[in-house]
């Protein structure tokens, strides 16, 4: 595996101003030890559910997991559950086993706890980086790069300028301009506000971590992509079927995540997602995260639970 430093023109994108440090660095992804193989998380966004935020609880523990493995080994794959709803008011304790260490491969299990039970389980396997003839990938789709997109304040505008939104939804969208979450998107192919009654499960958006991470150690890009990897990813299922139903309920059941090639999770990623079924209350999504220079960085996929409610045709968009 090569370091991110190598990747930096390779992927373009450049460095976010270096003064301003990531908070998912500084802040999120910063565990306290405790005792060997046991580390405390804290919170610094949080859901307007009232909910943690799963990308939040994936990162950190694969930060603690990284943590119990030598530095020549590399995560290549995480699957996880969420078994638990998570408490915001209250930190969670991450306790490791080292399954195993191995020649090649290393396992390591990850429980986190709130108030004395597993709220969330995962494990993270690990390589040392070897050779392989074996290689192929899919095309990254093409698409217009970052710079000529609007950004998600620009958007939220841009829908707020429309006089025919009303005003329930108005509400929302400024209540989603003042969250203070750690990553920036850009999306693809923008709806407008027609286009709404008849989507795919399928989007597209850029996407990187806000503030400078740097070269650094590439287990923490891994950390800090499995947080980013989360967010609005279950939401895609819910697509073509928002005009007729509202989200009465949705939380991710599971998380899997398999790691193809190095990257930086502070230069511009593009998060291509896509639902091949829903049903039965859940929905089922795939997603890719592709560099900017065409190399597919990771693969995702994830369930969860989505029950919803009829939209009172008054309250349509």
């Amino acid at each position: 595996m090569s370091s991110p430093q190598a990747l930096e023109d390779e992927q373009g994108g450049g460095d976010p101003p270096r003064d301003l440090r990531s908070v998912l660095v500084t802040s999120v992804l910063n565990l306290e030890l405790l005792d060997e193989d046991l580390f405390r998380g804290r919170h610094y966004w949080v859901p307007s559910t009232q909910r943690l935020f799963g990308g939040q609880i994936v990162g950190q523990a694969l930060v603690a997991a990284a943590k119990s493995v030598s530095e020549d080994v590399h995560v290549h794959s995480l699957h996880c559950y969420f078994v638990r709803k998570g408490d915001p008011k209250v930190p969670v304790l991450y306790q490791v086993e080292r399954t195993r260490t191995g020649v090649s491969f290393s396992v390591r299990s990850v429980k986190a706890v709130q108030h004395g039970r597993p709220i969330f389980i995962c494990q993270a396997s690990f390589q040392k980086a070897q050779p392989s003839p074996v290689q192929h990938q899919f095309s990254m789709p093409t698409v217009p790069p970052p710079e000529e997109l609007p950004g998600h304040e620009a958007l939220i505008n841009q829908y707020l300028r429309d006089p025919n939104l009303q005003e329930n939804y108005r509400v929302g969208l400024n209540r989603i301009a003042a969250r203070e979450v750690p990553i920036e998107i850009k999306l693809v192919n923008l709806p407008t506000l027609s286009q709404l009654q008849s989507m795919e499960p399928k989007q597209m958006f850029w996407v990187r971590a806000r503030g400078y991470i740097g070269e650094g150690d590439m287990k923490m890009h891994c950390c800090v992509a499995a947080y980013i990897s989360d967010y609005a990813f279950l939401g895609t299922a819910l697509l073509p079927h928002q005009w007729q139903h509202k989200v009465h309920f949705m939380v991710s059941l599971d998380h899997s995540m398999w790691f193809h090639a190095p990257f930086r999770a502070d230069h511009w990623m593009l998060y291509e997602c896509e639902s091949p079924w829903a049903g039965g209350s859940r929905g089922l999504v795939h997603g890719r995260l592709w560099r900017r220079d065409g190399v597919l960085a990771m693969s995702c996929a994830q369930e969860g639970v989505i029950r919803v409610k009829p939209r009172d045709s008054k309250s349509k968009l």
